[in-house]
């Protein structure tokens, strides 16, 4: 009986040094060696070299100078990664009817003279709750209001905003996007 178990246990031992240590050991290797950034996880820092945030990750800004994201569905701290969902609240949830009424007067307390729509994305959450970037249209309608806090002419904000404008990746998929920490971090430079 015992003859059996030896090439188990051999086995099993080989197999676990071979995908418990020698194959993550690699896949780490090649990760830092081949895609640095990015497995260290897009992290973005300002121009004093401090670490701001993540550029794959949203992040809870509510000061008037700067330019907002997406809500987060996550909870119940905002944009926590460890808690990465959709809200599953459906579009005749009242729940969900009653999370944007609250944020539409936000919006339109932050910036009251502001008529223009809001644009869907400044009110509703991403299927993950984490997403950075927002619409060149959300961040349209923020640029008074940024502009205004920060005693810029608007102009000025729309060129950071055009300069921070991503457009499809390869021409073709997706949407043109504004990444909210890039955009908040060349503001931050310039003023």
């Amino acid at each position: 009986m015992i003859k059996h178990f030896k090439p188990a246990i051999i086995l099993f031992i080989i197999l676990s040094v071979l995908t418990g240590v020698i194959y993550p050991a690699l896949v780490t290797g090649l990760a830092q060696l081949l895609f640095f950034h990015q497995a260290n996880g897009s992290l973005m820092t300002d121009s004093s070299g401090k670490t701001t945030g993540f550029r794959l990750i949203g992040q809870p800004l509510s000061s008037p100078g700067h330019f907002w994201g997406r809500p987060s569905a996550t909870g119940p701290f905002p944009y926590n990664a460890g808690a990465s969902s959709g809200s599953n609240l459906g579009p005749t949830n009242p729940a969900l009817i009653d999370a944007v009424k609250v944020r539409i007067q936000a919006l339109k307390a932050a910036d009251p003279g502001n008529k223009a729509p809001i644009p869907v994305d400044l009110i509703t959450a991403s299927g993950s709750g984490l997403d950075p970037h927002i619409s060149p249209a959300a961040a349209d309608y923020q640029i008074n209001r940024v502009a205004k806090a920060r005693h810029m002419k608007p102009e000025k904000v729309r060129s950071l905003v055009d300069a921070n404008t991503e457009s499809r990746q390869w021409w073709l998929l997706g949407e043109p996007r504004v990444n909210v920490l890039t955009l908040n971090l060349a503001l931050d430079a310039v003023h």
